[in-house]
């Protein structure tokens, strides 16, 4: 379990196709803390430690989660958001997340406004659980979204944020990585039931 907040962000250091996977080294500042096994966000996506370098790790992701999530579109060089489960005993800084990424979305603009960024997304919406000033969590970034129609959204993005995380290498047309908030996916369920 995460909490959106980015820890730092790592670098992609090398690719490999196995079959239907791929295998992502990452370089990071955090990488030498890390475990084998342990869970690590990778632009909202949770992928396992299955090796360990010295400035580095390793995981990979399953077909489903590339089916699912940008991470098949990332090359060497591209920066990853990167955050470690969250401690159970701390502050909860962003909401929940899960690491379960449910969509993709496609950026349709981006605005600079005065000292933020202003940025909107269109996805396709069947399971719809968006809500005004709800929240969302894109790249692994837990946000409050506004303008919220069947189909797009808007999120702010305050100087830090679009400094510390990808957010400032997200242009028009790109596709970043979507997590619905888990209550609102729960009420949906139930009411749909009925």
């Amino acid at each position: 379990m995460f909490t959106g907040i980015i820890e730092t962000l790592g670098k992609v250091k090398s690719i490999q196709k196995d079959r239907g996977n791929i295998i992502f080294t990452i370089k990071s500042d955090i990488s030498n803390e890390l475990k084998i096994d342990q869970s690590i966000s990778h632009n909202g996506v949770c992928l396992t430690v299955t090796e360990l370098h010295p400035d580095a790790h390793t995981v990979v992701a399953i077909n489903e989660t590339l089916q699912k999530s940008n991470l098949g579109s990332l090359k060497e060089g591209d920066d990853v958001n990167l955050e470690r489960c969250m401690i159970m005993n701390g502050r909860l800084d962003g909401h929940i997340v899960q690491g379960h990424v449910d969509a993709k979305a496609k950026c349709l603009k981006v605005e600079e406004t005065g000292g933020s960024w202003l940025f909107d997304f269109e996805y396709d919406s069947k399971e719809n659980v968006l809500v005004e000033k709800g929240s969302i969590c894109i790249n692994g970034v837990s946000l409050t979204c506004f303008n919220v129609t069947d189909d797009r959204f808007s999120v702010a993005i305050i100087p830090y944020t679009f400094m510390h995380t990808n957010f400032k290498k997200i242009e028009k047309y790109d596709e970043v990585n979507l997590e619905f908030d888990i209550i609102g996916k729960y009420v949906h369920k139930l009411i749909s039931r009925n």
